[in-house]
């Protein structure tokens, strides 16, 4: 079972609503990477090389910096650590209005994601947002949890190291 936890404490809080969910499918993968390569994290991806799939990676090993936001830490029940989703500031700009679903498939993704070598692949599915999940979301936007970033920063070895 996955569940998602907010990331910050600034603004209303309903914990029914996020910004990202994972499938059965999308979290037992994490669960079996994540045994095998210690905590995970995701980037999602801007468009280059496996068009915009999230790719997953051991914590620490994609740098991401001033430009990056934390969406969201996924609690994947089995999996140790809380999952960080991280996405680009100008492409959550581009898809603030969307809910993400990670899911996985069958197929051979061409990136450096960690799922690569299984013969399946992350996948994000989208739907807009309703007007009240947009509400509620809104008064957490990530553009203002600089303190929940920095705590992770400080975790992961420092600004730069999800």
């Amino acid at each position: 079972m996955s569940s998602i936890r907010p990331v910050s404490t600034t603004g209303p809080m309903d914990d029914s609503v996020s910004r990202i969910a994972l499938t059965p499918g999308a979290a037992r993968l994490l669960r079996r990477l994540s045994a095998e390569h210690g905590p995970l994290m995701f980037h999602q991806s801007g468009g280059c090389c496996d068009g915009s799939s999230p790719m997953c990676y051991p914590r620490g090993e994609f740098r991401t910096g001033a430009s990056d936001v934390l969406l969201a830490e996924l609690d994947v029940e089995g999996a140790g650590e809380a999952v960080g989703f991280w996405m680009s500031a100008d492409q959550f700009e581009r898809w603030r209005h969307t809910h993400l679903t990670v899911d996985v498939v069958p197929g051979r993704g061409s990136g450096f994601s960690l799922e690569a070598p299984e013969g399946v692949r992350f996948l994000i599915r989208s739907r807009l947002l309703t007007d009240e999940e947009t509400r509620v979301l809104d008064g957490r936007d990530p553009q203002v949890v600089a303190s929940t970033c920095e705590s992770v920063w400080r975790r992961s070895g420092g600004p730069g190291r999800a």
